[in-house]
This record gives structure tokens, sequence and C-alpha cells, in this order.
């Protein structure tokens, strides 16, 4: 019986022609499992997952492991980019058991859900120490049916503890500048000063951290702190992470010098690098400001819906092979390229006769600047436009709220700095079909594929991005409904998430979501930030824009929320990068605003020089709460410079404006 066809998330719909008889999450297949008497096994991935494609067409496309399958369990395919939930508490668990996670991930549970056995991808044949997934199947059916006491005593154990692990951790310590000095050092004690990052292989793109750092530079002025986010700026940028020829980066390197990637390229990282890389380049760094540039237009080129959302990803996979779209031989840059230039493209993108990747290919780097502007924007236009011509990966079309929000941010904001009113208006065009489609009475949705929502709501990080990206075109547009909206978003959000009784305390899901054997509540920031800390940017953000009678219930619940990340900070700094922003930017609790009758000189002055988390606005007079009785000075533009609660008075001169923000 076929039920994924019909899918919200396009990787379900990847496994509708499977033999194996796949359920969706929910109470039908639940009770499915429980009127049968049998296991569920849960399969998570996501569509530009390479090992998701490898274990789908080595198991699940083999009728004879499908037959087994059908035979001994309810089998449920789960999206974990459309139910971040699920895909929480059942990673929770496989990294309680086997000590590490990831995708595919395959769990057996109980009827009622409870894990008993979990592992990641399992081969065809037995190899490399690992059994078969044939294997596995075949022991776990006899186990329940020959020890079916003892699974379900493991299995309730196993919910136990998942369920006492959920408790986040109190701290005495506040979290202050001396704090935040601290987790500044910890994170900088791993960089890796020759090839940026932090840590060995594989490396991520640390957005977050990157994001962090410099708000941690911006405050105390530490040039060793700037330089480790432009080391690893650029470094990733020069890199094969980097797509050399149409901007927009991929998931991770598998080796610690950024050279091979796992050539997916997802929505969230490049909308958080997108942020980072247009915050650095305000410090004066063009090669910065070169790549956000190209990674909003290649969100533009090669994400964006025709709904006006921005879709997940792009498969790591092309035809089923990895790589197949990006690399090059020399032979093929001579197919291209007459003979001068295709030897100066191959210095310059070390693409070598043994290659940097498989098969004798490389993957293009570019760890020096061209020597000839002219001659490298020829030779990469034409090497892209050969490019296009080979088949190409698959997109997943799915429109994450979320990582959308990101999106809206980060181009709004990429925008206003480069004077590109175009990603502005692709921002706004976005907002308003989340605004439109994911959002009702105030409840946000997950995803959407095609202008179709999906049923699954939305967990605390869609809540929190929303509200963001629409507060980033408050500022940048100067709208008031954009306020508006977000302020509704974010009440909802505080009425459905936070910990009753418990003030700036978040769950993931709401508390009328589906009940699972725990309720997720993840405060580590990781490839995104953890919903608590993004929900804090949003509160920041609302507190400083809204009216001061509104203003205040935002203020407490940052205050609160931000107090409880110092246990991260002083213990697991790396994994608390935008907590690291967040905590930086309540300090600093900077807000500009410019009465201006149209002219933009000082409202750009601002957004060059006000650091990272500081709140800008600009219009006439009365037009935002930030201009309530705030308006020309003896008929000039004029700039309002204040800090929490002090403000200085106004200034009308770039120089006077210069230096009230250099004291900042």
């Amino acid at each position: 019986m076929n039920r994924l066809r019909n899918a919200t998330s396009p990787y379900l719909r990847q496994h509708a022609d499977n033999p194996v008889d796949w359920w969706q999450w929910g109470p039908s297949a639940i009770e499915q499992a429980k009127q049968l008497d049998v296991p569920i096994l849960l399969s998570v991935g996501y569509a530009a997952c390479h090992w998701c494609h490898v274990m789908a067409h080595e198991s699940f496309e083999d009728p004879a492991t499908a037959t087994l399958m059908n035979n001994n369990f309810i089998c449920i395919k789960v999206d974990r980019e459309e139910r971040p939930d699920i895909d929480s508490v059942y990673m929770n668990a496989t990294v309680a058991m086997i000590g590490q996670g990831g995708w595919p991930m395959t769990c057996f549970l109980t009827p009622e859900g409870e894990p008993f056995l979990c592992g990641t991808y399992y081969p065809k044949t037995p190899r490399g120490g690992m059994p078969s997934f044939t294997q596995v199947l075949e022991a776990v059916a006899r186990t329940w049916t020959s020890r079916r006491a003892e699974v379900v005593r493991a299995a309730s154990g196993i919910s136990a503890q998942l369920r006492k692990q959920n408790a986040i951790p109190r701290f005495g310590g506040t979290v202050g500048p001396e704090l935040l000095d601290a987790a500044t050092a910890n994170v900088l004690r791993d960089l890796d000063h020759e090839k940026g990052g932090f840590g060995g292989a594989p490396k991520f793109p640390p957005s977050s951290l990157l994001e962090g750092l410099l708000r941690s530079y911006e405050r105390t002025g530490d040039s060793t702190t700037l330089d480790a986010v432009a080391i690893t700026a650029d470094a990733m940028a020069r890199g094969g992470i980097y797509d050399q020829l149409k901007g927009g980066f991929a998931r991770y390197s598998v080796d610690a010098d950024w050279v091979v990637p796992h050539f997916e390229k997802m929505l969230y990282d490049n909308a958080l690098l997108l942020r980072a890389y247009t915050h650095l380049g305000r410090l004066g760094y063009d090669f910065a400001l070169r790549i956000s540039a190209e990674t909003a237009e290649f969100l533009l080129a090669d994400l964006r819906t025709s709904e006006g959302g921005f879709a997940s990803a792009l498969d790591a996979d092309t035809d089923g092979v990895e790589g197949l779209t990006y690399v090059w031989t020399p032979e093929q840059l001579d197919e291209v390229l007459d003979q001068s230039d295709s030897d100066w493209a191959a210095d310059l993108f070390h693409v070598t006769v043994e290659g940097t990747f498989e098969e004798g290919a490389s993957v293009l780097q570019l760890l020096a600047d061209p020597d000839d502007p002219e001659r490298f924007a020829r030779v990469k236009a034409a090497l892209l436009k050969a490019r296009e011509s080979r088949p190409q990966p698959a997109r997943d079309d799915k429109v994450v709220t979320a990582w959308n929000g990101m999106a809206i941010a980060a181009l709004a904001e990429a925008g206003a700095i480069h004077g590109r009113p175009e990603w502005i208006a692709a921002a706004v065009e976005c907002a308003e079909f989340l605004l439109d489609k994911h959002v009702k009475k105030g409840r946000v949705r997950r995803s959407s594929l095609g202008g179709a929502v999906g049923k699954a709501p939305g967990v605390l990080e869609d809540y929190a991005w929303l509200a963001t990206g629409l507060l980033t075109l408050n500022q940048v547009t100067g709208q008031r409904e954009w306020l508006t909206h977000a302020q509704e978003i974010l009440q909802r959000a505080i009425n459905h998430f936070e910990v009753p009784g418990d003030l700036g305390s978040w769950y993931d899901t709401a508390d009328d979501a589906e009940s699972l054997i725990t309720r997720p509540r993840d405060a580590v920031d990781g490839a995104t930030p953890a919903g608590a800390s993004s929900l804090a940017e949003a509160l920041q953000l609302a507190a400083a824009l809204s009216d001061p009678a509104e203003a205040q219930t935002y203020r407490d619940h940052v205050a609160q929320t931000v107090g409880r990340s110092a246990v991260l900070l002083a213990r697991a700094s790396r994994s608390a990068g935008h907590w690291l922003a967040v905590a930086e930017a309540e300090i600093a609790s900077l807000q500009v605003a410019v009465a201006t009758d149209g002219d933009q000189t000082l409202v750009e002055v601002a957004r060059r020089l006000a650091p990272g988390g500081a709140v800008v606005v600009a219009g006439p007079r009365d037009s935002m709460p930030l201009l309530t009785d705030r308006g020309l000075v003896d008929g000039q533009p004029a700039a309002y410079v204040c800090r929490g609660y002090v403000c200085d008075l106004p200034v009308t001169t770039v120089e006077d404006l210069a230096a009230a923000l250099k004291t900042s």
C-alpha cells in the first residue's frame, strides 16, 4: 500500500515506490503496531542525505529485504527536516546507545514508541565490522518473539533515562563580560590556525560561532578573535566546500583543509553564513563582502521556489554519484577552454592530474585571487555554462519555516549593507508567503511543498526565526506591519513553549503538540542554533523595537533565557555560538534611530558601523516606537544612539555618528 505518494516531504516521496510497506508517522501507524503486536522500524533521513540514498538503493528497494521488513515490523519513514521533534527524541536515544548519531537513523521501537535498539546506516552485506541490515532485522525479530519481556523492560529504562536527561541544568554564574571572555577563549583554543575552523575533520561551517566571535571582537577589540573569524571565513570560501563558480556552501568538508565537501547544499547553512560574511565584510573585509553577495545570489538563483519561499536543499548526489555535477579533470577543462585558458584555470582552481577527489577529478579551489579579473570572469562564465549542461542534483523543494526565516533575515541585512533592494524585495516576498501559508491565527506550521502546507506543527525554532526575519524587515523597510506580525507570533511562542512557572525555560515543541515519549528540549547550538537561543534573539529585537509597555515583557523573558545559557557558555563553548552572539548583544544593548526625510546617509553609516545585534531603524518622526518624539534637528536628519535605557544627544553628521558608535 502506497502511503507516501501524497506526502508534503520530497524525502518521503522518494520512497513511495519502495516494496517496503511504509507508513508516515502518526496515530494510525502506532495503532497498527499495537494491533499486530509487532515492533516499529523507524527510519529517519532527509532528501539531500547521501548515505540515506545508499541504504535506500541497497535495502529498501530490494524485494527480499522489504518482505522481511513487512512481515515483522510496522515500517515508518520520517523526514527529519519535517519532524525535528521525532528526530530529536530518537537521535538522543541513538547517541545514548552507540555513542554517535547521524543519518540515516534506524531505530527499533516497541508499539508504544519506546526505543530498544538504535543505529544509523546498515549495509546490504556485512562489512567494516558492521552487520548487514538483513542480519539486524532477523535478530530483532527473533528477540522480539523469544525475549519480549527483556526488550520491553530495556526500552522502558531507556525512555526513563531520556526523560531524566531532558532537564536543562541550572548554573549559578552570571552572563557578563567575564564569562563571555572565557567562552571566547575556550573556543579559540580549538582554532586551526593554519586552515581555520575548530577541531579536526570533518569540518562543518561554524556559522553561529563566527557570529558570536565577531560580536565578541566588537565589544573587546581583541584582534586575536577577529583573526580567528577572518582565517576561518577565508579558508572556507577559498576551499572546495564553497562553489567557486556559482557561490553557495556545501554541508561540510570531509577533510581538515576544506578541500573535499559533502556536496549537499543546505538552505540553513547558506542563510547563516550569508549573515556571518555580511557582518565580517562590514569591518572592511572586501573578500567577505564578495562571498556574501555570491551567496545571496545563489539563494535567489538555485533555492528560490515559484511561491517565493526557499527550498531546503540541493542533493549531495547527481544520478546517484556524489559530486558528479561539480568536479573537474584537466581534460574536461580542455573541452571547454582554449589551451592557454585551460592551463591557467587548472593552476588557479587546483585541478590536477592526480585529482583531489575520486577517479582523478578535482574539486575547484581558489587559494589565491586571480591576477587577471577580466580573464577570471570569462573563464568562470565558460565553466559554469558547461557545468549547467551536466546532470544537476535534485532539489528538496520543501519550504521549512525556520530556515526561511533565516533567509529573510540574512537577505534583508545583506540587501541593506550591499545596497541591493532586490534582495530585500525577495525577503519581503518570502515573508508574505510564510504569513499567508504557514501561519494561521498566530500558530505556525513547520513546512509546505508546492504551496500546500504540511500537517506538522511548527517547533520553537520556527516561531523564533520567522519572528527574527520579520523584525529584521521591520528595521530595514520601516514598515510597522512586520513588527505587528512578529509580536503575534512571539506571544504564541510564549504561551505554548515556555515551561510553566519557569520563566525563560523553553520546550522545543508546543504544549498542544503530539505527545512523544519525552518532550524535546535541547538548548545546544548545533548545525542550526537551538530553539531557545534563536527565540532569545527574536525577543531581544522585539524588546528594542516595541512600545515601552510591550517591551518590558520581552526584556524579562530575554534576561531569564540568556541567564540560563551560562552553563553552556562555561562548559561547552563551541556548542553555544548563537548563545554567545545573543549574550554579546544583550550586554551591548545598542539601538540607533535615524529620523530622516528620505536621506539615507546616516542610516548607511549606522548599519555599517553598529556592532552585530544592534537595532537600527530609520524613518520620519513617530513612524516607529524608537522614533517616538524623535525628529529632524534643525531641518537635518538626526541619529539617536541609545544603550539600554540611556540615550546620547542626537547627532547630525557622519563624523559624530561614527564617533558615537565607536564608543559603544
